[in-house]
């Protein structure tokens, strides 16, 4: 399980672990929180009262500090699990939707033909239309693209680099999402 870490502003800083975030809390920099509780951390008793430490972790939690993530700095990585789903799983050029396994990274403009490795220049195929296509564009292979690529947001990022999110972190993440997301259900 992790816990999603804010900048005081309400920025998107890093999926931490429970033990990260009872660090913070230990430190004072959790400046708020929301969503539920997730964890009870107790600790040794106060000698003079007898009453034993606790830390109760909440799901998301606003930490003190200035961001270490500008938002308008950020290019997210790209890797082939955040590509698909970006992509919905679903192929570019025949419309399917597959499992994971049976997909491939494909450029739009090949690398045979300059093509770069980025988040515009690449979309979801299934292997079969990926092979279709080989190293052609795909108006030179006449398979036109179902939909355009595009740089996820920073908040589209975060949900796509953590597979177990907290129903409430995800509608927190989900409400920040640009209207124009296909991560919308």
């Amino acid at each position: 399980m992790k816990v999603l870490k804010l900048s005081a502003q309400g920025l998107p800083q890093s999926w931490i672990s429970l033990e990260q975030a009872v660090l913070h809390y230990a430190a004072n920099e959790v400046r708020w929180e929301v969503g539920a509780q997730v964890a009870v951390f107790r600790g040794g008793h106060n000698a003079m009262t007898g009453e034993q430490s606790m830390i109760a972790v909440s799901s998301i939690i606003g930490t003190k500090g200035v961001p270490n993530i500008n938002p308008f700095d950020l290019r997210p990585g790209l890797t082939n699990s955040k590509l698909f789903a970006r992509d919905r799983n679903v192929c570019a050029y025949c419309g399917e939707e597959f499992e994971e396994g049976l997909l491939t990274r494909e450029h739009i403009i090949p690398f045979a033909q300059n093509g770069k490795d980025h988040w515009m220049n690449v979309v979801t195929a299934c292997r079969v239309c990926n092979h279709r296509k080989s190293h052609r564009t795909p108006e030179q292979a006449r398979m036109p693209l179902l939909y355009t690529p595009y740089i996820p947001s920073l908040w589209e990022d975060f949900i796509l680099c953590n597979r177990r999110i907290l129903a409430d972190q995800m509608e927190f993440l989900m409400v920040h999402l640009p209207k124009s997301s296909r991560l919308h259900a």
